[in-house]
């Protein structure tokens, strides 16, 4: 099982801090850094200072400064770029890292965002429209050899004979889809996903939406094997009681609710906590970490659990 460091710099975080969560990530082993895509804060525990940040272009930065950690987003919102754009953003910053990139691409959901910021949210449904044809475009230039042109023609994109550059260094980054929707989700996932991600839901659940894209694979001849599975879970990991209070109180958090929905405890239970998960069949597991100063909650998981869940 692999450890993944999850950041919401939405919720109040510099550039510099996130840089020096994504070196510390590094140094320590953890599999990558990956950042949310949202423009504004959620809930009141949080002061959003300084302000949202621009995804690509903080991975940008942070892919100059490390040299080994993978790097990505979990999800970008196919509201907030245009797919070609979207395109030459995620090959350039692939180059940038010599090919440590991964594209994680859902349909939006935070409508206060959109409306702070003047930015188009259709309904559900469309947003899922607009969120297949976005896959279809960035894997079509992506995959679109460097001599040719790459044409769509879609309900709410239209491409006409486009160079399909810049291509980036990996072959086609690996595309995250994630989340909970019985349907539409599973065969996205099926068609253009390496890796399926059930963020914050319980073990049975998990176990459930694994087995739809399972078999929205087999419906398209896919071997299901061939996705990684991964979940997402808020850490709270302390060495005894006191610590572990700390740290909960520090993300405004009750710790009996997190020990029952999170990461919570001291490392003897994470670590037991994570076998489970990996019993379920999750492979990966991105922890959330919501306390971007508190490096040392990534040397104590680091340390004592990681190890004992490799």
């Amino acid at each position: 099982m692999k450890l993944r460091v999850f950041t919401e710099p939405q919720q109040g975080a510099s550039y510099f801090q996130l840089l020096a969560v994504a070196q510390r990530a590094e140094k320590l082993g953890f599999d990558a850094f990956f950042r949310s895509d949202h423009f504004q804060k959620m809930g009141d525990q949080f002061s959003g200072l300084p302000g949202p940040s621009d995804a690509w272009i903080t991975l940008a930065g942070i892919a100059r400064e490390t040299s080994t950690i993978r790097l990505g987003t979990l999800v970008n919102s196919a509201t907030f770029r245009l797919p070609g754009v979207l395109a030459i953003s995620v090959a350039n910053v692939d180059a940038m890292s010599n090919g440590r990139v991964e594209l994680g691409l859902g349909a939006g959901w935070y409508l206060a965002e959109h409306t702070s910021y003047g930015i188009p949210f259709p309904a559900l449904g469309e947003r899922f429209n607009v969120l297949t044809e976005q896959l279809s475009i960035v894997t079509g230039l992506w995959n679109t050899p460097a001599d040719q042109t790459f044409s769509f023609t879609g309900k709410h994109f239209q491409l006409t004979d486009s160079p399909a550059l810049p291509k980036p260094v990996q072959s086609a980054p690996p595309i995250i889809i994630g989340g909970g929707g019985p349907k539409r989700t599973p065969m996205l996932a099926a068609r253009f996903g390496a890796e399926f991600n059930l963020p914050f839901q319980g073990k049975e659940f998990f176990g459930q939406q694994c087995d739809r894209v399972r078999a929205a694979c087999d419906s398209i001849g896919r071997d299901p094997q061939s996705l990684v599975y991964s979940n997402a879970l808020i850490a709270c990991i302390g060495k005894d009681e006191k610590e572990i209070a700390r740290r909960a109180a520090v993300i405004g958090r009750d710790v009996d609710e997190l020990r029952l929905n999170g990461l919570c405890g001291t490392p003897a239970e994470a670590v037991a906590r994570l076998l489970e998960w990996k019993a379920t069949g999750s492979q990966r597991v991105y922890l959330q970490m919501l306390d971007l100063d508190d490096l040392e909650h990534l040397d104590l998981i680091a340390t004592e659990v990681m190890p004992h869940v490799a």
